[in-house]
């Protein structure tokens, strides 16, 4: 069996794979450089190279490059731990067979290695792909390090050279337009025009006319000749938004176009051709819809050939101080100010939250953030509202669990564990001095070994902030729910609560 080349600057990652390739008895061979590697090529030909990119002298890219011209049949596998969106698609134009984000596990990556041992030539050449002229579209969606993007990296890579119809799923806010930007602007069509609908943001009675274009006179006020957007997009990508809010009819005239490739303008007689790449997203399930006779099951078939997942911000929390960086700094640029540091503490809240919003609500609080920060570093006290309310919450769900704690020794520890998560968060929230007092405070209490320091602390904040909000509001429990932020019944649970009501 041919050796496996292994091409890196780092040692550890060389010997980490020799030491892995020995144990399924592969024979491995290592070079720390891509001068090293074109020489040996000139007399010997490896099973499978794995190549690093960032080395010193030639990078991985160029050797990629460099060998598919001498060795088009030989499997490349690249690796980096720069893994963003750019460095993936270049990957797979240049011929890549797979690309290895680091740090990778080692099994995972033997077995890449042997999948890769054991194409064979047409199993290279279809995973080759050709070069196109890439663009920096979506650079937020290439600030991503997570498992879940990755994959959606390489799938943008092995569909740059083809023009299968994709369907993106996923929450709103999730960046579906970016992808579908960054599948345009990889493939073979960037030169072509990247055209973008909203099914559901154009009313019904005009969605045909804009999508098909009209002739003149074809209905009231149509007073000249328009194109519509499967001709404004030719030879280039057009981009469905919200597919699954496309009324019935429309979905079968859509569904001709596909079928046929051509269409016919509103009112017009003469069928145009389109050359278009069709692209849809939808954050609606579309099987529930097709089982509940709201979509059409031909049409939902036609888009569904190729279908990336976008994962939610929630599942790929990693990726939010890069996105932070970058939006903060976006921000700045556009208020022509300073771009604003978020501390670590500040950082672990914003990566704590859930965002419902996804990617579209972290850059509406990097907006607010540099426009409300009266610092030049974002604190934990800076965030919005959403976040400190998201905060609390948890503190409130650590005081629930010690009150249902059974009164013996372990509940007595487990509330006190509770206690000091709670108090570390709320005297984080500032330094102004009533937090200093209540850290104080807490640690007095926590000195004198009291139980359940979190529950009675917790009682004596609310029972203080509720009196002082009615008190501001002269009883008026409306307008004190308001002032605090929470719903009217949660004020009156908590006066109930507290014995406030007496």
């Amino acid at each position: 069996m041919k050796a496996v080349w292994i091409v890196d600057d780092d040692q550890s990652i060389r010997w980490v794979l020799e030491k892995a390739l020995a144990r399924v008895a592969i024979p491995a061979r290592s070079f720390d450089s891509a001068a090293q590697v074109l020489a040996a090529l000139e007399t010997e030909t490896p099973s499978v190279l794995v190549t690093d990119v960032r080395m010193p002298g030639e990078d991985g890219l160029s050797l990629l490059h460099r060998i598919k011209q001498v060795r088009p049949d030989l499997p490349v596998i690249v690796m980096t731990a720069f893994t963003d969106l750019n460095s993936t698609v270049q990957a797979f134009q240049k011929g890549a067979f797979d690309y290895l984000p680091k740090p990778f596990d080692v099994n995972a990556a033997i077995g890449l290695i042997q999948r890769a041992a054991r194409t064979d030539e047409s199993d290279v050449s279809a995973e080759t792909t050709h070069a196109s002229t890439p663009k920096q579209a979506g650079r937020v969606m290439a600030q991503s390090s997570s498992p879940a993007m990755q994959e959606v990296f390489r799938a943008i890579g092995r569909l740059a050279a083809s023009s299968v119809t994709v369907l993106i799923t996923g929450e709103s806010g999730t960046g579906k337009e970016l992808i579908a930007r960054a599948l345009h602007d990889h493939s073979n069509r960037a030169q072509g025009p990247f055209v973008a609908l909203n099914a559901a943001a154009i009313p019904k009675d005009l969605l045909e006319a804009e999508l098909f274009g009209h002739e003149r006179g074809a209905f009231t006020g149509a007073t000249q000749q328009r194109r519509g957007r499967f001709e404004e997009a030719h030879n280039g990508t057009l981009f469905f938004d919200e597919i699954g809010d496309m009324p019935l009819e429309l979905q079968t005239r859509l569904l001709r176009v596909l079928a046929e490739g051509s269409f016919y303008r509103v009112g017009g007689s003469q069928a145009i051709h389109a050359n278009v790449r069709i692209v849809a997203a939808t954050h609606q399930p579309l099987e529930q819809r097709v089982a509940e006779g709201r979509f059409r099951e031909d049409l939902f078939h036609r888009l569904n050939v190729i279908r990336l997942r976008l994962p939610p911000l929630r599942e790929r929390t990693e990726d939010i101080p890069a996105l932070v960086q970058l939006f903060l700094q976006n921000s700045a640029q556009d208020l022509g100010v300073q771009a604003r540091r978020v501390s670590a503490e500040a950082m672990r809240w914003l990566s704590s939250f859930n965002f419902p919003g996804n990617i579209r609500q972290l850059e509406n609080f990097c907006q607010w953030l540099t426009v409300m920060s009266s610092g030049q570093v974002i604190e934990a006290k800076d965030l919005p509202p959403e976040v400190l309310e998201h905060v609390g919450k948890q503190g409130c769900e650590l005081a629930s669990d010690a009150r249902e704690a059974e009164p013996d020794g372990q509940s007595v520890k487990i509330g006190a564990s509770a206690a000091e998560g709670a108090a570390g968060a709320i005297t984080d929230l500032s330094a102004v001095a009533w937090t200093r007092e209540l850290a104080q405070e807490a640690e007095r209490r926590l000195v004198r070994n009291e139980p359940a320091v979190m529950v009675t602390l917790m009682r004596d904040f609310e029972r203080v902030l509720l009196k002082a909000a009615l008190a501001h509001s002269r009883g008026r429990r409306m307008e004190a729910a308001q002032r605090l932020g929470i719903g009217r019944n949660t004020l009156t649970r908590k006066c109930a609560e507290l014995g406030l009501d007496d």
